[in-house]
């Protein structure tokens, strides 16, 4: 009602992004909106977050090194390639478990902590897994990110962080993207 509210009030559909967490609740989000304002919800940006900056990703890439046609890693393909990159590091692949990795690595990317800082001498993250007993955590973050960027691949995680890291060295991309979505609404806010 609030998309209703506002393209009723002369705002064009196309300066309004609507975000939520699940395909699941973006697919009913864009049925509700469609039945109360019709065909022009399609000129939305809605969906969830991962896809609209797939989406942003798919059109700005090249600006970070990335092509347009980028891949988009699942789960199983990420736990693949650290698998290698493991067996490649030559490690103990029961100590460096796909699970266990991927689950630091994404801590990271959602927190927004690049490779680089991640390695860091006074990196906290460092720190952690020295005491662990996975001080190559790392080591395997960065090869897994070189492996992909070589790819021209991205993790369901990248798309989150490089959509971060985007907007904040490209100024024109940001303001451009600022212009664009004068209304920015998430379902279920408090859940970010």
């Amino acid at each position: 009602y609030r998309i209703a509210q506002l393209m009723d009030q002369g705002i064009d559909p196309y300066n309004i992004l609507a975000l939520t967490f699940t395909n699941k609740a973006a697919k009913e989000m864009r049925l509700r909106v469609e039945s109360v304002v019709g065909s022009d919800a399609r000129n939305l940006w809605m969906g969830t977050f991962h896809s609209i900056f797939a989406r942003i990703l798919r059109a700005e890439s090249e600006k970070i090194g990335y092509p347009s046609n980028f891949t988009i890693y699942d789960t199983d393909d990420s736990k693949s390639l650290i698998k290698q990159v493991v067996k490649d590091l030559a490690l103990d692949d029961k100590l460096y478990k796909p699970n266990v990795v991927l689950n630091r690595i994404s801590a990271a990317k959602n927190r927004l902590v690049s490779y680089y800082e991640y390695n860091q001498q006074n990196s906290i993250y460092k720190a952690d897994d020295e005491a662990s007993g996975r001080p190559e955590l790392g080591r395997i973050y960065q090869v897994y990110q070189e492996k992909c960027f070589r790819s021209g691949a991205m993790d369901f995680d990248d798309l989150l962080f490089n959509t971060s890291l985007l907007l904040k060295s490209h100024d024109d991309i940001l303001l451009k993207y600022q212009h664009r979505f004068q209304f920015v609404m998430v379902d279920e806010f408090q859940d970010t």
